[in-house]
């Protein structure tokens, strides 16, 4: 069968992955998406700038002039002058690389939208379709960079919502792609695929069931399937095996040992995370990051090991009936779960980390160091929301499933479950199980390349119980598939949707060092008395997660602002949302869609958030400020460094004047981490899906066990609520069975 590569403590790439067929565009609107690509980061060289080049952005000489001479008096080991320029005139379609990695973006949209898309590149393409749409009786390729800039401009404040979402999208996915695939980014940025200090970590012994090439359905029988290897699915097989019951654990996602970590951004797109990369809101208002591979978000997450707050707690259990929340057995599980994971706040900071710290102590604000679960130690990698190749962090795939394979665990990776199985029951009907599909890995024991040089098959679990752990964005669509009806499933769905604020500051921080979230400020968290507020922590800085959502002004500031990199850092406001959306089945390929967008009471709680941001930057000495809100300009520190520090103070409240002005639209480039509550816990049938021990109304034998299962929001981190909460539904479970 497969071959497993030996790890050492040399690092092992991961297979770029296959090249997806392109045929969905054709050879107009691939060249009208070339044509924008090519303008949201544009080849410039120095020139004649009335000329109206339509490859190339050209500047007069002296403006080049003078960027350079900025670069080279803000940046440490600024580039020289030939590399400077070569730099610039890099043309994005001209690299083969960001061609194919475009494909794999596009192919991995849903269907709808990148029909959608596919038709406003069809108009562009014409004369006819391009006038209402650019103001130019020209196909938009014929039209001079300059003025494609203008256009896009010209769509981010429309007051058509479908033109500023495209102009959204089309930003993000170029800034996204150019410092994934630009050879010059990488080379002159400095930012490094592996820490400096890198060293594999132990390869846990997982013996994966595999399957040979039949016909008929392979059949297994076990106590507990438990679908999903995250955070909840990786307790509850921990707990179970552990009470010495049959426990199978299963994941469409596979394992990577810590050899394989981190990976490169394009391989971690495909192996680590959900649809490539990005789950995308409906309107384009909102990127998604969540986890998919062995372990869950639990592999890919920034290690915080934050608690449940006791607002939230009490509303649980108070507002929403939940009393369990309240106890002192909710409290014991928090504590095992933080124990068993070595959490502690030993943790080494890095420039973010302490400039929250530093800013909010000058500001008088409560701030304080992150526990992490990484066993005590300080970790300082930065590399792992592409994967922790230490194995330091401790997440299921290093910790709780190792604990469950050796209390008797069995597991299957690349298995997609397409549904419960149900059997006639005296009050309704019970889960016994559930079908899918098993894909092997290939010969090389890699998990790329087409499906003829690799065994599919059917498979059918059958199972005393049944535990749903997916996710909050999978475990909706399964039951949904399921043929479950309720409709509150899909439903109450937050995000903790996030703005950011980047400062540039003098020293060189390397950004890329360190843990992504060391130190968080709690003093805005209950904005309105009801729990609801921002947090504001720092933010990863691996170009995959920081660039995609940089404010997008033209083609000439994002080049030269990605440029000096090593010189920013970057936070967010991560809010405890009170408003909901919702998860549903893609009508044509099944895969979970999201309908969400940040309601105008959670966007003023983000604003506040970003407003405070801004100050504990500006406090801490940052020479520019970023708030990544469309319309909002950078506030420049002035140069003179003995300027009236009163004067400077005014200019500053004036720019924050200027940004509560704009306010904060829901066009701005929002995201989100985490994912909770659309399978909710309820005191009532009628008003979630799963009781309080977790199982789902009306079903015996079938739980949720993720943060789909919140009440609501968690108003932190959420990795370590639903742990807790795993854990408490996993010995109800075993209680149950022993019954």
């Amino acid at each position: 069968m497969a071959k497993t590569p030996q790890v050492g403590t040399s690092h092992i790439l991961v297979a770029t992955p296959d090249i997806p067929p392109i045929s969905f565009f054709d050879e107009t609107q691939w060249r009208v998406y070339y044509a924008l690509m090519d303008t949201v980061v544009p080849s410039i060289v120095a020139g004649d700038s009335s000329r109206g080049d339509l490859k190339r952005l050209e500047l007069d000489k002296n403006v080049c002039d003078a960027h350079y001479d900025k670069i080279q008096g803000s940046m440490t080991n600024a580039p020289s002058r030939k590399d400077f320029e070569a730099y610039l005139s890099e043309k994005l379609s001209d690299n083969q690389k960001f061609r194919d990695h475009t494909a794999r973006i596009v192919a991995a949209l849903p269907g709808e939208i990148r029909d959608r898309l596919g038709l406003i590149l069809k108009f562009l393409g014409t004369r006819l379709g391009s006038y209402p749409l650019t103001g130019y009786v020209k196909p938009l390729p014929d039209l001079p960079i300059s003025a494609r800039e203008a256009v896009i401009q010209s769509w981010q404040t429309s007051w058509i919502p479908s033109l500023r979402g495209l102009a959204t999208s089309l930003t993000v996915l170029g800034k996204k792609i150019f410092v994934q695939t630009s050879p010059l980014f990488r080379e002159l940025s400095g930012w490094i695929d592996l820490p400096e200090d890198y060293r594999a970590g132990t390869r846990q012994p997982y013996a994966f069931k595999q399957f040979a090439l039949k016909e008929v359905p392979e059949v297994v029988k076990t106590d507990v399937v438990i679908v999903g290897s995250g955070c909840g699915g990786g307790v509850c097989a921990k707990v179970l095996a552990e009470a010495g019951h049959r426990v199978l654990v299963v994941d469409k996602g596979y394992y990577f040992p810590p050899a394989q970590l981190p990976m490169r951004d394009i391989a971690a797109e495909a192996n680590l995370f959900e649809n490539g990369g990005v789950v995308h809101e409906d309107t384009g208002c909102l990127s998604i990051l969540a986890g998919s591979s062995w372990g869950g978000g639990g592999s890919i997450n920034w290690g915080v090991s934050l608690q449940t707050q006791d607002y939230v707690r009490r509303e649980w259990a108070e507002k929403r009936e939940l009393s369990f929340f309240a106890t002192d057995e909710y409290q014991e599980s928090l504590d095992r779960v933080c124990e068993f994971m070595g959490v502690s706040d030993n943790v080494r900071h890095n420039h973010r980390g302490n400039a929250l710290l530093e800013g909010a102590n000058k500001l008088g604000w409560d701030a304080k160091p992150v526990p992490m679960n990484s066993g005590g130690a300080d970790h300082y990698c930065g590399h792992c929301h592409l994967g922790c190749g230490s194995g330091e962090k401790q997440g299921p795939a290093v910790s709780w499933l190792p604990a469950a394979a050796r209390a008797g665990a069995e597991f299957i990776e690349g298995f997609q479950v397409e549904r419960i199985t149900f059997e006639a029951f005296a009050s309704g009907k019970k889960a016994s199980g559930v079908v899918g599909k098993w894909t092997s890995r290939n010969e090389e024991g890699d998990v790329n390349g087409p499906l003829e040089e690799r065994v599919v098959r059917d498979v059918v679990i059958k199972a005393k119980r049944v535990i749903i752990s997916c996710g909050s964005l999978w475990s909706p669509v399964i039951l949904r598939k399921s043929g479950l009806a309720s409709p509150q499933i899909g439903r109450n769905l937050h995000l903790h949707p996030v703005n950011l604020v980047a400062g540039y500051w003098k020293e060189d921080i390397k950004p890329w060092e360190g843990c992504a979230i060391s130190s968080v400020c709690t003093t805005f968290e209950n904005l309105d008395n009801e729990g609801h507020g921002a947090k504001l922590e720092p933010v990863c800085m691996a170009p995959l997660v920081f660039f995609p959502a940089f404010p997008w002004t033209s083609g000439i500031d994002f080049k030269l602002s990605a440029l000096r990199y090593r010189h920013i850092n970057s936070f967010i406001s991560l809010t405890r949302d009170r408003d909901t959306g919702c998860v549903y089945p893609d009508p044509v390929s099944g895969k979970p869609r999201v309908s969400y967008a940040p309601s105008a009471f959670d966007r003023a709680h983000t604003l506040e958030g970003v407003v405070a941001l801004a100050r504990i930057c500006h406090s801490t000495g940052a020479r520019e400020i970023m708030a990544f809100i469309t319309g909002v300009r950078p506030y420049m520190r002035p140069e003179e460094e003995d300027q009236d520090a009163g004067r400077q103070n005014e200019d500053f409240e004036a720019w924050i004047k200027e940004v509560r002005r704009i306010g904060n639209p829901v066009t701005s480039p929002w995201a989100s981490a985490h994912q909770m509550g659309s399978c909710r816990m309820s005191k009532s049938e009628s008003d979630g899906v799963v009781d309080p021990t977790g199982k789902v109304w009306g079903i015996e034998g079938l739980y949720v066990a993720d943060a789909s299962v919140f009440p609501s929001a968690s108003g932190v981190n959420p990795m370590i609520t639903v742990m807790a909460i795993a854990d408490h539904i996993a010995r109800g479970v075993s209680r149950n069975l022993k019954e």
